[in-house]
């Protein structure tokens, strides 16, 4: 199984999702292809009451065995059923550059 699928398993038994959509983004980082950077957008009842913080913190705590195993970069947007369907046709959800690996900034 690769990542996304371990990721999809983790955040539905955790979570259990009405929205759930993966994004692969490390052929846009630095270093060697990989599945180490990915994008999650997640609408869940759980997050219902939650701040933002406390909803990403399930979020990783859900994804720890992948942390562990070379997940490095997660973008994520948490939200509830009712923000979704607010929100959900002004989503602009784009991942900040990397800065990270072997990427070397300008002197």
């Amino acid at each position: 199984m690769n990542r996304e699928a371990r990721i999809f398993d983790f955040l539905t038994k955790a979570l259990a999702p009405s929205v759930l959509e993966i994004e692969n983004e490390s052929h846009m980082h630095s270093g060697p292809a990989s599945e180490s950077h990915y994008k999650v957008l997640i609408v869940s009842a759980a997050f219902e009451g939650k701040s933002r913080v406390d909803r990403q913190r399930s979020v990783n705590d859900a994804l720890k065995p992948e942390f562990s195993a070379g997940l490095h970069a997660l973008t994520q947007k948490a939200l509830t059923p009712a923000e979704f369907e607010v929100q959900k046709d002004a989503l602009n959800f784009i991942s900040p550059e990397c800065r990270g690996g072997s990427k070397r900034l300008p002197k």
